[in-house]
């Protein structure tokens, strides 16, 4: 027998199974099953692939014995099995990272954890929220020596080799002494049909149970073994739509989750002709907790007749669908496909292009409060889908949304056409990194003075790569802002009459800022701030910004056009002032208070802070 320690961040987990996650204790059942379907769904593939696993007589199974005697609760399956590297590495240290990620997204509210522990495929540990002691036997397929793994959850786990005829793992729980309700048949039975209905595999519930034999003076009571299937076992997504209740979708989503909340939708669609096949995918109502890792863990399983091939191919959908959880079950792809083929298989391209085509359908249905909850959590992938789909472009842009100066909570383009003007067919919007710097922005004085909505994008890193490349939605072009010409009611012939009278003033204040900005000049668009900055949209680098982003490169320094208010008490005096370095102190404070604004920096916050203390003081 070998004694090893749990790697750290497993003590840690066990530790927090063992005494904080008790609200939802029940799930460890569920887990368990989860495990045992997903190891029958390995060996079935394997057996109907490799001729060396060709079975006669086989068909998944799963079994749980209680045993009250013992204090005792067993889960089995004939599934793949594991041999003692496998029970090392997955269930001595962590797995694809998900303990660490699990530790990482907790978030001190028991229940919510609890539901997380499936989602990072820590779910056996979950054991030890009912349990003192865990044996873990186990052969895996094509190998002579079973193993058993054994743990009592508190820093260390044992390892020998030990006898099994065939493969699979059994799963011996001693369960606390206050955790017996799960040895009673109608409450274990009760958590099986909660979670695990519609498992695949018939889950056999073996129990002791007492029946009188005889009557009066001559009857005897004896202990009896029984053996009942406590779940449908059907694939519920082969199952028609008119069978099927909104509370089975419901149920069999939980199941697939690992978790209790309800999908935000669901759609259940199959498909015959050229290609057939059937699918079945939810939206859940919160993001995947690892929908922004490099590692996410895909959400879609792929079946080929009914026979799992992956849970693991991030190719069946499109990245930016990395949130959507469900079933694949094609009956033309070959049950040995590899991963490569699928990226280049045919029927597959088929599969994918209709599944994004109902998915992002079925989103673009959404109303009400389903809607702004979509837009929340799941906005920004859906920006990624507008840089990276063209093909679904626009359906994207039906289903993306964005702040707006005008309205409360968020709008979509057809909102905002319906609003705007239909003359003109512009949709106007402001990039920046701060929804409330953007939205007390001079740049936008203009366009409040004159009623015109503007769409406040304050996801700079994405907006900046996005934006620019949607040029056009239904004949309205979008505009930003900060490289066209505000709305003004003054003729050309008022506007060149005011630069005229105040060219001494620009020119002085040019000469002052000398190569820090390339332009002052007189403005249209401010109503009540003395100054802003605008970035050159004549300048060669200002059209390549957009792909210097892209490319994930600094973005070149793009000259800056400072523009002045000449209806604002602070210009008119400063164009009398005839103290020089009191009119150059002005001229930084104009620049460096207008970038502020935009949420730029000034380029010497030392030096600005020195002038308003000059300024500050010669006004006291």
């Amino acid at each position: 027998m070998a004694k090893h320690q749990f790697q750290t961040e497993i003590g840690q987990l066990l530790q927090l199974m063992t005494h904080s996650l008790y609200s939802n204790k029940e799930i460890f059942l569920r887990e368990l099953i989860s495990n045992a379907s997903d190891a029958i769904d390995k060996f079935n593939y394997l057996r109907l692939t490799d001729e060396n696993f060709k079975e006669n007589e086989w068909s998944g199974k799963i079994f749980v014995k209680l045993d009250k005697e013992d204090n005792s609760l067993t889960i089995g399956d004939n599934g793949i099995g594991m041999n003692e590297e496998d029970l090392m590495n997955h269930l001595g240290t962590i797995a694809k990272s998900g303990t660490k990620a699990f530790m990482e997204s907790l978030t001190g509210d028991a229940k919510k954890d609890s539901n997380l522990i499936g989602q990072f495929g820590v779910g056996f540990y979950s054991v030890f929220m009912v349990s003192d002691k865990v044996d873990v036997i186990s052969k895996k397929a094509g190998e002579e020596q079973a193993y058993m793994f054994s743990t009592d959850g508190k820093g260390e786990y044992e390892t020998k080799p030990v006898t099994k005829e065939s493969h699979g793992t059994i799963i011996y729980i001693k369960l606390k002494e206050d955790e017996k309700e799960f040895l009673d048949k109608w409450r274990t039975e009760g958590v099986i049909k909660k979670y695990s209905n519609h498992i695949a595999y018939p889950i056999m519930l073996n129990y002791d149970t007492e029946e009188t034999e005889g009557e009066g003076e001559d009857a005897v009571t004896k202990k009896v073994q029984k053996s009942e299937q406590a779940n449908a076992a059907t694939a519920l997504w082969t199952l028609s739509k008119s069978e099927l209740k909104k509370e089975d979708y419901i149920e069999f989503y939980k199941t697939l989750n690992h978790g209790d909340a309800e999908p935000l939708t669901y759609l259940h669609n199959k498909v015959e002709g050229a290609n057939e096949f059937t699918t079945l995918f939810y939206i859940p109502k919160k993001a995947p907790m690892d929908m922004y890792r490099a590692d996410y863990q895909p959400g879609v399983k792929l079946y080929v007749k009914r026979v799992f091939i992956t849970d693991d191919e991030k190719e069946l959908l499109p990245p930016y669908l990395r949130f959507v959880r469900g079933i694949i079950d094609s009956e033309d792809l070959p049950l040995n496909v590899s991963r490569e083929l699928l990226q280049e298989n045919r029927v597959m391209a088929n599969i994918k292009q209709s599944s994004v085509k109902k998915i992002l359908q079925s989103i673009k249905k959404l109303e009400g409060e389903d809607a702004e909850i979509f837009a929340k959590e799941y906005n920004r992938v859906i920006k990624e889908g507008i840089f990276t789909d063209y093909t679904n472009k626009e359906l994207l842009l039906d289903i993306v949304r964005y702040k707006s100066s005008n309205e409360e909570g968020l709008v979509s383009f057809d909102d905002y056409i319906r609003r705007g003007n239909s003359e003109k067919k512009e949709i106007y919007y402001i990039i920046g990194e701060n929804e409330k710097v953007l939205r007390s922005s001079p740049l936008l004085e203009a366009y409040k003075k004159a009623d015109i909505e503007v769409l406040i994008l304050d996801d700079k890193e994405v907006d900046e790569i996005v934006t620019p490349m949607i040029g056009q939605y239904k004949e309205w072009t979008l505009k930003d802002i900060t490289t066209i010409d505000a709305p003004d009611s003054k003729s050309e012939e008022e506007k060149e009459e005011i630069s005229k009278a105040f060219k001494v003033l620009t020119d002085k204040i040019k000469e002052v800022l000398g190569d820090e900005v390339k332009e002052v000049k007189i403005s249209t668009r401010l109503t009540s701030s003395p100054s802003c900055v605008l970035k050159d949209s004549s300048d060669p680098m200002a059209s390549m910004a957009h792909m210097f982003v892209q490319m994930g490169q600094e973005m070149p320094e793009i000259p800056l056009i400072l523009e002045i208010n000449p209806d604002h008490e602070m210009i008119k005096k400063l164009d009398t002032l005839s103290n020089d370095a009191l009119f150059a102190d002005m001229s930084w404070i104009l620049l460096d208070s207008a970038k502020l604004a935009e949420g730029m920096e000034p380029k010497d916050k030392g030096a600005f802070a020195s002038r308003i203390a000059t300024v500050a003081t010669k006004a006291l």
